[in-house]
């Protein structure tokens, strides 16, 4: 089946950390019917064989649907898989060689945290730009300082390509974000450790719909 026409509105990023015990393909299941467009799984500490075999099943309950798995930083994992694409940050593997490997049609995801990657080559060869954190998160320990609004639209307004928010949304602050440019949003937390994971999808869906 062929993806849906627009992947961007609402992207989980799974984090088992926040499953509650619950398995990630349920997780990921009611998030799609909440509205999810596309998944990025994103897998820091798995095996490798444990990541490919997560990555499997997701392929296999998403393609029949038209919504895209991406995969975080494993183009190996990606290539394995045949996945929609590949998300990676400032010290993966540069976006020309994940380009070289995955093809032309693949999608490529960048994280982008300031106005100087913003302005780096890598921008104009990707398919979306995943930029944040928006707010104060507790999913990466590692990130960097919150952009805010104004700082998030300061960015948008330095390329055409679409723009996924991400870091600290919940459904009470997003808003804002999608006014001031966002393509969609990109939650964790938000979705993934919610007690009803398809109503929490639901009200993220519902602001880009507004």
């Amino acid at each position: 089946m062929a993806l849906i026409p627009n992947p961007y509105p609402l992207c989980l990023v799974t984090d088992r950390s926040l499953s509650n015990g619950r398995a990630l393909i349920d997780i990921v299941a009611a998030g799609v019917r909440g509205g999810v467009t596309m998944v990025q799984l994103r897998e820091k500490h798995a095996t490798t064989r444990a990541f490919l075999e997560e990555a499997r099943a997701l392929k296999a309950l998403l393609a029949p649907l038209g919504v895209p798995l991406i995969i975080n930083d494993r183009v190996d994992i990606a290539l394995a898989v045949d996945a929609d694409g590949v998300h990676v940050g400032q010290t993966d593997m540069p976006v020309e060689q994940v380009r070289a490997l995955i093809g032309p049609e693949k999608l490529i995801g960048l994280s982008i945290t300031n106005q100087i990657q913003m302005q780096h080559n890598d921008t104009t060869r990707v398919d979306y730009l995943g930029v944040g954190p928006l707010y104060l998160q507790a999913t990466k320990s590692d990130a960097s300082t919150p952009l805010g609004v104004d700082g998030f639209k300061a960015l948008r307004a330095m390329t055409t390509k679409p723009v996924i928010a991400i870091g600290g949304l919940k459904p009470d602050n997003s808003a804002p974000v999608l006014q001031a440019g966002a393509n969609g949003l990109a939650v964790v937390s938000a979705v993934m450790a919610a007690p009803d994971v398809e109503a929490a999808a639901r009200a993220f869906r519902a602001l880009s719909e507004a």
